[in-house]
């Protein structure tokens, strides 16, 4: 019985070993592969190349400039209109306050202008800021599920490595015992067949 257990093992391990060693191949390749794939992630900084929306931001001069402009026409124009009357301190005094009121609503209309244009600015670059923050964190959750993907990919390669390369071990473990089943039952044989007769008085 232990040469014939030994020819059923040697068979069982022989049967489909084509099929183990094709197996055993494509999972190590796979496995292979994915471990590549996933050595291989990205893991740059995603925030290293994004620039600084305020770096470019700037003071505001228009409102000084035009306001600048308006009080120099305004002098000229009241020193033109006022010329006959130079010597009438009625009306140079009435001209400076003329001038006066009229600098201080040229003043109110730039600063206002200043601060449109101002608040523009800084609702741009906040807007900007936002946008850059975004793309990042949209960025950064992509990669997450890349990684996730991947290492997924890659533990189910190496389980599947692991069956094929433990049908393998399994096939040759069956070869091994079979031959020392055979190898037994015919020493066994052998040995029965030349048992010495033992004589009887």
């Amino acid at each position: 019985m232990g040469a014939v257990g030994g020819v059923a093992k040697v068979a069982g391990g022989l049967i489909g070993q084509r099929g183990r060693k094709k197996e055993q191949r494509a999972a190590r390749g796979q496995y292979d592969e994915r471990m590549a794939q996933f050595e291989n992630l990205d893991t740059s900084n995603l925030a290293g190349n994004l620039s600084n929306p305020y770096e470019d931001a700037t003071v505001n001069t228009q409102g000084a400039d035009y306001l600048a402009q308006q009080q120099q026409q305004a002098s000229a124009n009241m020193m033109s209109n006022m010329s006959g009357a130079a010597g009438g301190s009625g009306i140079a005094a009435l001209a400076q306050t003329m001038a006066n009121q009229q600098g201080q609503q040229l003043q109110a209309a730039s600063a206002n202008i200043a601060k449109q244009e101002q608040s523009n600015q800084q609702a741009f670059m906040t807007q900007e800021a936002r946008n850059q923050a975004a793309s990042v964190a949209g960025a950064s959750a992509a990669r997450g599920l890349e990684y996730e993907k991947s290492q997924a990919l890659t533990q189910a390669a190496g389980a599947r490595k692991a069956a094929a390369e433990g049908a393998v071990n399994d096939a040759r473990q069956a070869i091994i015992g079979g031959i020392g089943d055979i190898a037994g039952g015919v020493a066994s044989a052998a040995m029965g067949g030349a048992t010495p007769e033992v004589e009887t008085p």
